[in-house]
């Protein structure tokens, strides 16, 4: 993209970053903050500040160079700012072509080499489809059928990152930044979603999420719809195999909690239930809409 050239594109990405300005903190920051972001939409494989100084100012690459690198090192501007920034200048946009229909909730893996990037570690990496060594971050994006747009963003911290006190003193991790697992993460974007009264949609996820009963629950009690990508080995209860109900209190003791199981009152794998229903229905179908269904009630 040339974005001299291109017709009508300066203005508006000039007015785009000035909107960002606001919550960057500092007026300084604000031709950074432009170069930066030209840096990022501009052609080149590496989005390291050294080849975006190089593209951005070729005639004084060396100070652009300590410039760009201040400012995404050392200025203490508000991702979470910048991002709220963004949302409420992009989803009215979006929002034109119909209302939120979905919270989608991923990850994110971007190859390194080296092992000095925060977070950087031999774990799988979506863009390669194996494992290799990559950082890997979780979004929340809110989407209707025309766009979506991501409202939620973090770099995932494997423990052994987050136990090296030495390697997060030298990168500069923050001391309050512990290890999360990732649906951890997933549920912390969805409440702080919720308490920002986004438009709300159903959460979407795929079975490395989904497969977590706590961050289904969780989804659950805060009243928001999901549909979960599970595992066959997933369980579940029917209607035919519901658990009972606790024994009746006797009056003495403490009153029971717990629902009962016997022979004939156990959860089954989604597999199980699936071969279990006629064969004129595509078992990976079934799977799905057990899946939706029966999601809320599945333990693992």
């Amino acid at each position: 993209m040339d974005i001299q050239t291109s017709d009508g594109s300066e203005s508006r990405f000039s007015a785009f970053v000035e909107g960002l300005v606001s919550v960057i903190g500092h007026a300084d920051r604000a031709r950074p903050l432009f170069d930066y972001c030209i840096g990022l939409i501009m052609p080149g494989e590496r989005k390291s500040v050294e080849p975006m100084a190089a593209v951005t100012a070729p005639d004084r690459t060396a100070a652009q160079h300590q410039s760009l690198l201040h400012f995404v090192g050392q200025s203490a501007w508000s991702d979470e700012g910048v991002l709220a920034k963004v949302g409420e200048m992009v989803l009215p946009a979006i929002e034109r072509h119909g209302p939120i229909e979905a919270w989608i909730i991923d990850d994110t893996g971007f190859p390194k080499k080296g092992a000095h990037s925060v977070g950087v570690a031999r774990q799988y990496c979506g863009q390669l489809g194996k494992q290799d060594n990559c950082q890997v971050a979780v979004s929340l994006s809110l989407a209707n059928h025309h766009a979506s747009l991501p409202a939620m963003y973090r770099l995932y911290l494997p423990q052994e990152w987050a136990a090296d006190k030495k390697r997060r003193r030298k990168a500069g991790v923050p001391k309050e930044i512990s290890f999360k697992t990732k649906p951890e993460i997933a549920l912390e974007q969805i409440e702080a979603a919720c308490r920002a009264g986004l438009p709300r949609g159903v959460v979407l996820m795929d079975a490395g999420y989904g497969c977590n009963t706590d961050l289904r629950t969780s989804i659950s009690a805060l009243g928001l719809t999901y549909v979960a990508g599970i595992l066959p080995n997933t369980t579940v209860w029917t209607s035919n195999t519901a658990p009972l109900p606790p024994k009746k209190w006797s009056g003495k003791g403490r009153p029971a909690k717990l629902l009962r199981r016997d022979h004939k009152h156990q959860p089954i794998s989604v597999k199980e239930l699936a071969l279990c229903l006629p064969k004129a229905v595509e078992v990976g179908a079934v799977i799905i809409v057990a899946a939706a269904v029966l999601g809320a009630k599945t333990l693992l």
